[in-house]
């Protein structure tokens, strides 16, 4: 009787509340009994019951007076520990009111009134829903984790994936996959409460727990989470108390068949500053890294964003871009974003030149017009030839020349020195560099049609004049 009667209620409060609300503070209700017009429900925590009482009461007082009578009451049975096989659940029997509460005072603090981040932790998951698979560009550089990340959306808890670390450097990508995740998550799984935080923001939390004397509930809020995406968990470093609370965290989510997913900017390995026995947690899973993007990447990421944006260039500057910025994808996209802005502000059509400009004025370490990539590609495609053959050991005659060629506009067009230079041609020594230098110097002062050759890949990569 008692279920069929919590049931019915659960059917009048599930049309009167957000549905992600409802899946995640009524579905954990089970009921207990019916004893005359008082129904008892078992909720998993002190927190859960506070939280329904300020936030529900009002639609659970309205589904009461509807399936019991006007005389209908709640009374909660609150689970204080987990027990075990041996032992049931402790729990304590609370009175709730339906038709409104008292409030009570723990510790001399007013636990009704939730604190401020306790209210902006209840809003959402703080996901951004523009990071979807769909515009996560997969490469050499990402694949693991991205294959990885999309299993644990379809099965979040389950695979042996948990916890799921993604590392990598600055703006490669790694807050975009987790939130696609994250997003993916949510769409397959929508009972689930899926919770993104950065470590700072985590780290302001708690603090504020602390001078709020609010310590319990901030714990019981994060041990309901589903899934918990804890994003750039390098800057836990050092924070010994911050530390200490999510591995408390980490090991009930864990234990519960709960998904962490985590990112960082180096391996669990190099991490610093962070206690041993949290680290050797961050290696249960499966750890994957993303790498900087290589030029097929970076080629179809500027693709994607041209086309998400309506916008058509020539393959000529979408290859420009792709060799000169090979930093980062964030910073690829900062370039990509400002040459449109630029172009539709000023009305003027997207050419290589205007390209030239902006990454001048963008990316501050930027060595010049061109990349040596850039040159070891438009050299190599005038004598037929491929990057890997530029750089590769071997020493056939046209090979060799077209090295040399591509060395030649490397010293005359960028910044990096001779040792640099050699080292962008498959590790070769400063010496083999000015070998390269005079040789084609030499050539130009001997061969009319070697000079000529020059002339066009001059004007090829739209370089000064010589």
């Amino acid at each position: 009787m008692h279920v069929e009667k919590w049931d019915k209620c659960l059917s009048f409060i599930k049309e009167h509340i957000p549905e992600q609300s409802f899946n995640t503070w009524f579905t954990p209700v089970i009921p207990i009994r019916l004893e005359g017009q008082i129904l008892t429900i078992q909720v998993p925590s002190q927190f859960f019951y506070e939280w329904l009482e300020e936030n529900y009461v009002h639609i659970l007082h309205e589904a009461v007076n509807l399936v019991i009578g006007p005389n209908g009451k709640i009374e909660y049975s609150v689970i204080m520990d987990n027990g075990s096989e041996a032992n049931q659940p402790y729990t304590v029997n609370v009175g709730g009111n339906s038709g409104g509460f008292n409030k009570t005072r723990v510790n001399g603090y007013d636990k009704y009134k939730n604190p401020h981040f306790m209210q902006e932790l209840a809003r959402d998951s703080n996901l951004n829903p523009n990071y979807q698979f769909d515009n996560y560009i997969e490469g050499d550089c990402n694949r693991l984790a991205r294959s990885a990340g999309f299993a644990v959306s379809k099965k979040p808890g389950i695979t042996s994936f948990n916890p799921f670390m993604v590392y990598g450097g600055v703006g490669l990508g790694k807050t975009h996959l987790i939130q696609a995740i994250g997003n993916e998550i949510k769409r397959k799984h929508p009972e689930k409460y899926v919770f993104y935080v950065s470590s700072e923001k985590f780290t302001n939390q708690f603090i504020d727990a602390l001078k709020s004397n609010s310590l319990q509930e901030f714990i019981a809020y994060y041990r309901n989470v589903d899934v918990l995406m804890l994003d750039d968990v390098q800057f836990l470093k050092d924070k010994e108390k911050t530390q200490e609370i999510f591995f408390h965290i980490f090991n009930h989510l864990h234990q519960s068949g709960k998904q962490i997913i985590m990112t960082s900017d180096r391996s669990p390995k190099d991490l610093s500053g962070l206690q041993e026995r949290l680290v050797s947690r961050f290696k249960w899973g499966l750890t994957a890294d993303i790498q900087k993007p290589d030029f097929e990447t970076r080629i179809a990421i500027i693709k994607k964003k041209l086309q998400a944006d309506g916008i058509l260039i020539t393959d000529q500057i979408i290859e420009y871009l792709a060799y000169s910025v090979n930093t980062n994808i964030r910073e690829l996209e900062g370039v990509i974003i400002s040459m449109i802005a630029h172009a539709s502000l000023t009305n003027v059509e997207v050419d290589l030149e205007l390209a030239k400009t902006i990454l001048k004025n963008i990316v501050a370490d930027i060595d010049s017009e061109v990349s040596i990539d850039y040159i070891q590609k438009t050299v190599g495609e005038f004598f037929n030839i491929s990057i890997d053959d530029l750089k590769a050991k071997t020493r056939k005659k046209e090979i060799v020349i077209a090295r040399q060629v591509a060395m030649h506009f490397a010293k005359d067009y960028t910044n990096h020195s001779l040792k640099s230079i050699g080292y962008h041609f498959g590790g070769r020594d400063h010496s083999t560099v000015i070998y390269a230098l005079q040789s084609v110097s030499d050539m130009i002062d001997a061969n009319s049609k070697f000079k000529y050759s020059i002339e066009e890949l001059r004007k090829k990569l739209k370089l000064k004049n010589s």
